[in-house]
């Protein structure tokens, strides 16, 4: 058994760091769009037309030999990525492999595939365990699915490349700065090896949120002046404890509510808000002012609200807000105001307006779910040879809400350059099933009492 070796009294520390971040260079975090160069001479988040690597976002994909997939980590995420990478597919992909830590979730998840009129895996490509993720990559699958809780997706990110497998991940990919260094790494090795690998930010996936994303490179807004992100909702699922589990079987079936499995939610959840900023504005913040606080979470050591106050180079902010409370105003959309026009995701209709709200334009969407396409673009880019490969993005847009999280647990302004210097590593040095010593020191954080290292 190992002791949990993150001290909750210390949030960032830099000289470990320096040398993994300096090889890899600060400059691999920046989004695939380009165009302005720096605010001063215009902005990369300016009209100026910029140039982003979609990948065809066909109907149907298109013919080739079936592709095979494993699923890691059957959940509710895992066992519906499953479900929608058949359906993406159908005739054409198969899901081969399973793995999980627990059995009743990979049945689960088998049932539902053959709910879905799919056979079901067979029992011996089905793993249990921590090491499941080791054999549902040599099984013979062209393809893996990782959706396990957050924490564990670096080492099996890069276990997947270096088997040179397809990847498709759920976002988060990392829950502290180690494991984005991970991610960066092999995305760096995937590319280089010519693997395919989307990420489950699935907005950029979204024909209505690609559309209007074309029209703000198009000067239909004017400069971006700032903006707001939003995923203010109620409060999500938890699991109380169960005396005939161990610690670590209740904190990996509630991961939701602990902070080093899940990032905490600012990070699990209001990523793909923080994404469409990064995605849309071209390039990401450089430090945060946040705040925060637990009010009603009834388990767990995590906050249930965020506000962060993100802080660009050259002086522009958004406004970053999530909540998990139930009974308050919702809210999950994004909003961009220009020095013409105003662009809103507000009730998932991405859209343009003046600032008296009347309608400019409308993006087009498609019939087809964002979570379906995602695979069919995964598919499509194996089967054409076309590169794509998501996983700097998502890392990027991950790293930006550890920043607001570090923040908001601290008190105090944090920036992008010490998150990428920083050697926090959050969770247990290992992974068993039984009593590690994490819960007695679990506390949740303070602001203005945590020291910054």
């Amino acid at each position: 058994m190992s002791n949990n070796n993150f001290s909750r009294r210390k949030f960032l520390t830099g000289a470990a760091a320096v040398g993994a971040a300096g090889a890899m260079g600060v400059g691999t975090f920046t989004s695939c769009a380009t165009g302005g160069g720096t605010a001063a001479a215009g902005g990369s988040y300016d009209w100026v037309p910029r140039d982003y690597n979609f990948p065809p976002m066909l109907d149907q994909v298109p013919e080739g030999k079936v592709l095979k997939a494993g699923v890691i980590g059957c959940g509710g995420r895992g066992s519906g990525a499953a479900v929608n990478f058949l359906e993406a597919g159908g005739t054409t992909v198969e899901v081969t492999a399973l793995g999980d830590v627990f059995k009743d979730r990979l049945d689960s998840c088998n049932e539902k595939i053959k709910n879905a009129g799919r056979d079901a895996v067979p029992e011996e490509n089905c793993f249990i365990g921590f090491d499941a993720y080791e054999k549902v990559i040599d099984s013979g699958v062209d393809i893996v699915i990782l959706a396990t809780p957050p924490k564990f997706r670096p080492e099996q990110f890069e276990a997947a490349v270096k088997a040179r497998k397809h990847v498709f991940m759920e976002k988060p990919v990392a829950v502290d700065p180690v494991g984005i260094r991970q991610v960066l790494a092999a995305a760096k090795m995937a590319e280089s090896q010519g693997l395919v690998v989307v990420a489950g930010t699935q907005r950029r996936h979204e024909h209505s949120y690609i559309n209007l994303y074309k029209e703000l490179t198009n000067n239909a807004i004017g400069k971006i002046t700032g903006g707001e992100v939003y995923w203010n909702g109620g409060k999500l699922w938890h699991r109380d404890n169960n005396p005939d589990w161990s610690e670590m079987e209740w904190m990996i079936r509630d991961w939701v509510n602990w902070c080093w499995l899940s990032g905490d939610h600012i990070v699990e959840q209001h990523v793909h808000n923080i994404d469409v900023a990064n995605w849309y504005i071209g390039k990401h913040p450089v430090k945060a002012l946040g705040f925060g606080s637990r009010q009603r979470r009834v388990t767990g050591d995590q906050y249930d609200n965020f506000a962060v106050d993100y802080i660009y180079d050259d002086g522009m902010h958004i406004l970053s807000t999530c909540r998990q409370i139930n009974g308050c105003s919702n809210g999950v959309y994004e909003i961009f105001h220009g020095t013409k026009a105003i662009a809103t995701t507000d009730g998932h209709n991405p859209k343009i307006v003046d600032a008296t709200g009347a309608e400019l334009f409308v993006a087009e969407g498609s019939e087809t779910s964002p979570y379906v396409q995602e695979h069919k673009n995964l598919i499509t880019c194996i089967r054409q040879s076309i590169p794509f490969n998501e996983a700097e993005n998502v890392a990027t847009s991950v790293m930006v809400a550890i920043m607001g999280r570090v923040s908001a647990y601290t008190g105090k302004e944090v920036t992008f350059d010490e998150m990428m210097n920083s050697d926090m590593k959050l969770g247990p040095d290992t992974y068993v099933m039984g009593d590690i010593g994490y819960m007695k020191d679990a506390e949740v954080p303070v602001p203005g009492t945590l020291e910054r290292g």
